[in-house]
């Protein structure tokens, strides 16, 4: 008798890739998959607390109704984004596993899922190259003035100013880049910025260095120390209580007048106000900010208003590959699942 799988993929994580990917390593077993695509990122996911049901779940896409649905009598469900609250379980009494495909399982009950004996597996990594890339992108993007270029001839402006010496950008091979958070993500970057011969400062508590990147310079120091000496400040670390709001009036006095922050990891690691002030007199000279505390952001938002600030709508981790990457993980939990092997990535 097949084993039942529902899929419930959106525009980026394709439900057909998940399926091929899942078809390719399962060849043993016989399964009956029921796919469908939720239309995000076109329609935005849910990312607050506030829908009744759906207690201390963020960043989903998806009703309860939809995901009972859709899911059915399924043993096995794989997603990035529908939620499974402890409401929606009760409904889905054969559900046993869920892969979830994205480095946390925000949209998921765990302690609900535990107490139903539902076993939950993610694909932690999926997207750090690309997220590594784009951090590379957004450094050069403030620091060499394309995005203040860019703005202006969007203007209908020729801001041949850019190239005075009071106004241009400084390469990469003269500054130190300090990194807070060396996980995936972080690691990769360091990697990366190596090439462009800067002095690269680590901070991370939880983290030692790789012995590649200690033989090559890489310092690894007090956030103190990062905050104080670096002329680029990236920001990687997960969202933990001890994280959020890390980068606060504080932590943005303790920076060089004249630095540059960037944030590619997550909304709330970030007081939005304070970086606001920081820039807004020139304490710092510019910020790239990927992802924010509430998405869509506001369009009257003050943040909007500054011309040294570069805004991407969460992309980072929009690659091809890392699409591709997240469907092999997935089908490999479910093979493994499938073969009574103990999950590689557990919840």
């Amino acid at each position: 008798m097949p084993r039942k799988l529902a899929i419930i993929g959106d525009l980026f994580m394709l439900s057909d890739m998940f399926e091929q990917a899942i078809l390719q390593r399962c060849k043993l077993h016989q399964l009956e998959i029921a796919k469908h695509d939720f239309p995000w990122p076109d329609v935005p996911m849910e990312h607050g607390y506030a829908v009744d049901g759906m207690e201390g779940l963020k960043e989903y896409f998806g009703t309860a109704d939809d995901v009972v649905a859709l899911t059915g009598d399924a043993e096995m469900l794989v997603t990035q984004l529908a939620p499974i609250s402890a409401s929606i379980l009760e409904r889905l009494p054969n559900l046993k596993f869920v892969v979830v495909s994205r480095g946390g399982p925000v949209n998921i009950d765990m302690a609900a899922t535990r107490a139903r004996g539902v076993t939950v597996v993610n694909t932690p990594g999926r997207n750090a190259s690309a997220v590594a890339e784009f951090t590379i992108g957004a450094i050069l993007a403030e620091t060499r003035n394309i995005t203040r270029g860019h703005d202006a001839i969007r203007r209908g402006e020729w801001r041949g100013d850019l190239y005075r010496a009071d106004l241009a950008g400084e390469e990469l091979s003269e500054l130190t880049v300090g990194l807070i958070g060396y996980g995936e993500v972080g690691r990769r970057v360091v990697k990366l910025l190596k090439a462009f011969g800067c002095r690269i400062l680590v901070s991370d508590p939880y983290v030692q260095l790789a012995v590649d990147d200690l033989k090559e310079g890489v310092l690894q120091v007090s956030l103190e120390h990062v905050l104080a000496e670096s002329d680029v400040i990236s920001l990687h670390p997960r969202v933990t209580p001890e994280t959020t709001r890390m980068i606060n009036r504080q932590t943005l006095a303790q920076m060089k007048k004249g630095a540059y922050f960037i944030n590619t990891a997550r909304g709330p690691l970030l007081d939005y106000d304070a970086l606001h002030d920081a820039l807004a007199s020139n304490h710092l000279r510019g910020a790239m900010l990927e992802t924010f505390a509430i998405e869509p952001v506001p369009m009257d938002w003050p943040l909007l208003q500054l011309p040294n600030v570069t805004l991407t709508p969460h992309i980072a981790g929009a690659s091809v590959k890392t699409v591709r990457h997240a469907a092999e993980q997935a089908g490999e939990e479910v093979r493994r699942y499938l073969d009574g092997e103990p999950a590689l990535n557990k919840c």
